[in-house]
């Protein structure tokens, strides 16, 4: 008896030297836009909490007779400062925080907006 070698069918190997590289290749744009999309939709979200806590602030500073618009901006972050503007109408405030990201066109999109209401004039 003699051991014979197990053959592999010709298709197999042929052609598929490389296969794994350009696939990874291929995949990493996808890669890199799926990911892009993450952190931007995680921007956005961190823009509406910001705009959410800084509302509430300005609204309670109204409660307590002070400057609603100073302290909805020492509400919010340092980095957040610049990408808000907080209005005042009456006895309502909103603030509006773009996120921080490097897609412009998605930041204007996902822009967030909060507004908080000191209830009514007090007598």
């Amino acid at each position: 008896m003699t051991a014979r070698r197990a053959s592999r069918p010709a298709s197999v190997g042929r052609g598929e030297t490389g296969q794994a590289s350009i696939e990874l290749v291929a995949l990493l744009p996808l890669t890199l836009v799926v990911g892009l999309a993450i952190l931007t939709l995680l921007a956005a979200r961190a823009a509406s909490g910001q705009a959410a806590a800084a509302a509430q602030a300005g609204a309670m500073a109204l409660i307590q007779d002070t400057d609603p618009r100073d302290a909805a901006r020492t509400a919010l972050p340092a980095a957040a400062r610049p990408r808000a503007t907080v209005s005042l109408h009456g006895r309502e405030i909103t603030v509006t925080v773009r996120p921080d990201t490097r897609l412009g066109f998605l930041a204007n999109a996902l822009t967030a907006t909060a507004s908080a209401n000191a209830g009514p004039e007090p007598r």
